[in-house]
């Protein structure tokens, strides 16, 4: 079981943002910026082009509201999206917000976020989705 199965099974907490039958989405707690949004399949499949067509499909209409609710909630060029899969070995979407490119540079130290701040984060990006 990976660890995102289990934040997904409730057995480690996370900053949900948004959740359905087949998907979870929840704040990274170790973000390369500040609305930094993991988008999840709850099946666990290690390469993200191993998920099945309808998967794929879905997970792109699924992340849609949300990453338009993190441009309202930070001062951003737009959202980006980035499938790197190393970290995890289950299927992951980071939504990042960004301004240039290099903002999706994932060598960049990342940020440490009291849990203060990603409360404020997460009922921030939950006001406009």
């Amino acid at each position: 079981m990976t660890i995102f199965s289990k934040i997904i099974a409730g057995e480690i907490p996370s900053y949900k943002i948004a959740e359905n039958d087949n998907f979870y989405a929840f704040l990274d707690i170790f973000p390369l910026r500040e609305g930094h949004v993991l988008v999840i399949p709850k099946s666990e499949t290690d390469n993200f082009f191993d998920l099945p067509e309808k998967y794929l499909q879905e997970l792109l209409v699924f992340a849609k509201p949300i990453a338009k609710a993190i441009e309202k909630s930070f001062d951003c060029n737009r959202v980006g999206l980035s499938v790197i899969g190393l970290e995890v070995p289950h299927a992951h979407l980071h939504l990042i917000p960004i301004s240039s490119a290099n903002d999706l540079n994932f060598t960049q130290p990342k940020l440490k976020l009291n849990e203060k701040r990603l409360k404020e984060i997460q009922d921030l990006i939950l006001s406009n989705l």
